[in-house]
């Protein structure tokens, strides 16, 4: 591995860094980390500052760097991207509010989508113009994606949605919304989808925000209730709709792996130094001592298993699985770490007040979060079924339903 940047990685991150400064304020010390994906673009004033943003970056090249030119993107590579948004962060911006339209919904119109799809959607989305949702998830296919059962059932040159989605991030924000849906339940699961764009304004479509713990309710039920989608607004060929998903998937990993929040090992070390446990500070306890030398090889294995990902880019390969070991590693050090700081506050440590609670409430946020980030972009389970089965060669779980028709299999219903 070469931890550092090459000739043309570093005149880049001095040309963004350059350009951040005079177009952004910089975080305050203070902030301690991005804010929690669950507490983005939470309010009218919050989603305009990000529609700003998005405008200006988009004018200057930056919001979408490895799009090719012709769509409105640098044309740049994986690595430049990282690097941006290794900038970017030390800034008080956010592009979240855009991380769907922008890194899982427009590449898969790039990709599979038509000429008129491109033309009508790419430029709006990438100018912040319009917000996407992505309508994925379903109360009873959430990491098992192709057991959705939205029915679309086609009528002369339209498609009559019904069903039920689940945990949609920013769909009472979304303009618009890429959508899986059942066409045909007579295929083996995987071959009877298809994928649409859907306007989620169009009558029938209904959006429940969920109130989480943490007080935000960036997360959405939406129902759709005999929604008309135009058949000029599927992604793909009819039944198809598993490559398209695809595509969204693989690069839903990437758009999100740097949404989660909270305090870190730094602000860690320094609680344990200013808490106090019996007459010592709690650095001084065996037991305490113990967890950090822990989380330390936690976070230095997290930060090599990275940077062999960036490596990669920056010399131009594909990342390997590693990303899921990452994934699954950090989610849990990111819920393990804040709890335990908790702890240690007794009971300050349920003081959500930036102003009076250790490390601006960073401690308290990361822990409210961290559930979701076990979920999002792949469960525990699932990340571990793709380490053993990729990483380790371990036999593949057996899929007995692989090639029964959807319709045929138990449901419990």
């Amino acid at each position: 591995m070469d931890f550092n940047d090459t000739p043309e990685e570093a005149e880049f991150r001095v040309k963004v860094s350059g350009w951040l400064e005079a177009n952004a304020t910089k975080r305050s010390p203070s902030q301690t980390g991005s804010a929690p994906f669950s507490l983005m673009g939470e309010n009218a004033g919050a989603v305009a500052r990000a529609k700003q943003w998005q405008k200006v970056k988009a004018a200057a090249g930056y919001a979408a760097i490895t799009w090719p030119k012709e769509f409105g993107g640098m044309g740049g590579t994986s690595m430049q991207s990282v690097i941006y948004g290794q900038e970017e962060a030390r800034f008080d911006v956010s592009s979240a509010t855009f991380v769907i339209g922008i890194g899982m919904a427009m590449p898969a119109v790039i990709v599979h989508g038509t000429p008129a799809q491109r033309e009508r959607f790419i430029g709006p989305a990438l100018n912040g113009e319009e917000i996407w949702c992505q309508l994925f998830s379903e109360p009873g296919a959430g990491s098992d994606l192709a057991g959705v059962r939205t029915r679309a059932e086609k009528q002369g040159g339209e498609w009559i949605v019904n069903g039920q989605k689940i945990w949609t991030s920013f769909a009472h924000l979304a303009d618009w919304g890429i959508l899986v849906a059942r066409t045909d339940p007579t295929k083996p699961k995987h071959k009877g989808l298809s994928f649409f764009l859907v306007d989620m304004k169009s009558p029938g479509v209904t959006v429940k925000q969920i109130k989480q713990i943490s007080g935000g309710s960036s997360f959405n039920e939406v129902y759709f209730d005999n929604v008309r989608i135009p058949d000029a607004m599927r992604v793909g060929e009819e039944g198809d709709g598993w490559k398209a998903s695809l595509t969204v998937l693989m690069n839903e990993r990437m758009a999100i792996g740097g949404l989660g929040g909270g305090a870190g090992l730094t602000e860690m070390l320094n609680l344990t130094r200013d808490v106090e446990i019996g007459d010592a500070p709690a650095i001084r306890n065996a037991a305490v001592r113990e967890k950090l030398a822990d989380w330390y090889v936690q976070s230095q294995g997290l930060k090599y298993t990275r940077l062999r990902s960036l490596t990669a880019m920056s010399k131009g390969q594909t990342p390997g699985p590693e990303n899921s070991i990452a994934k699954a590693v950090g989610a849990a050090y990111g819920q393990d770490l804040p709890a335990f700081a908790m702890e240690l506050m007794d009971m300050g440590g349920i003081i959500r007040d930036p102003k009076l609670s250790p490390a601006g409430a960073g401690f308290q946020e990361g822990w409210i979060s961290s559930p979701a980030m076990r979920v999002a972009g792949g469960t525990d389970e699932i990340l571990r079924n793709i380490i053993a089965e990729q990483v380790l060669g371990l036999p593949g779980d057996i899929r007995v339903d692989k090639t029964v028709p959807f319709n045929e299999l138990p449901s419990g219903r």
